[in-house]
């Protein structure tokens, strides 16, 4: 298993092993997996914990949008209002709990997986990803992520967050 770059060391400074472990674990999905344009991990109440933008936009032609305007908090934004919808969805139809959410659209892809207590992981593809990878990579994600995403370590996320506007 390969160790957090020093790369990432200076957008993770400061912060505790647990909380670099997460960023190291967003950064490999990005790298990892083609056709990624954004990520983001949702808190329950809809605040962006984590996010990570792998730079392939700039390969993309300008008058093609390359995310939800460009904005990881507007990245935040539809995932946690698509994870809300997809929930009491569920509920409506005594489904179960939401595990993945999958929007197939004309020039991209949106993914939703749940990862623990309402928090959410959310994808944004090209239109051309494989999609059953992307499902693949985040729930590996999200099994390794999920037991590790406790309220405090939530808390110390949101207020890096708020601390890197």
């Amino acid at each position: 298993m390969r160790t957090p770059s020093s790369s990432a060391e200076p957008a993770t400074y400061g912060l505790s092993r647990e909380a670099r472990n997460l960023h190291w674990l967003l950064t490999n999905l990005v790298e990892e997996v083609p056709g990624l344009l954004s990520v983001a991990v949702v808190s329950s109440d809809g605040l962006l914990l984590l996010s990570s933008d792998p730079g392939r936009n700039a390969e993309r032609p300008a008058e093609k949008p390359t995310g939800p305007k460009g904005s990881s908090a507007d990245l935040a934004t539809i995932v946690s209002g698509l994870g809300s919808l997809t929930i009491g969805a569920a509920k409506l139809m005594d489904g179960g709990g939401v595990k993945q959410t999958v929007v197939a659209m004309e020039e991209g892809s949106l993914f939703v997986m749940a990862i623990s207590d309402g928090s959410l992981l959310g994808v944004h593809a090209t239109p051309d990803c494989d999609m059953s990878v992307v499902a693949y990579h985040m729930a590996l994600f999200v099994g390794r992520a999920g037991h590790v995403l406790t309220p405090e370590l939530r808390s110390e996320l949101r207020q890096s967050m708020e601390g890197a506007r």
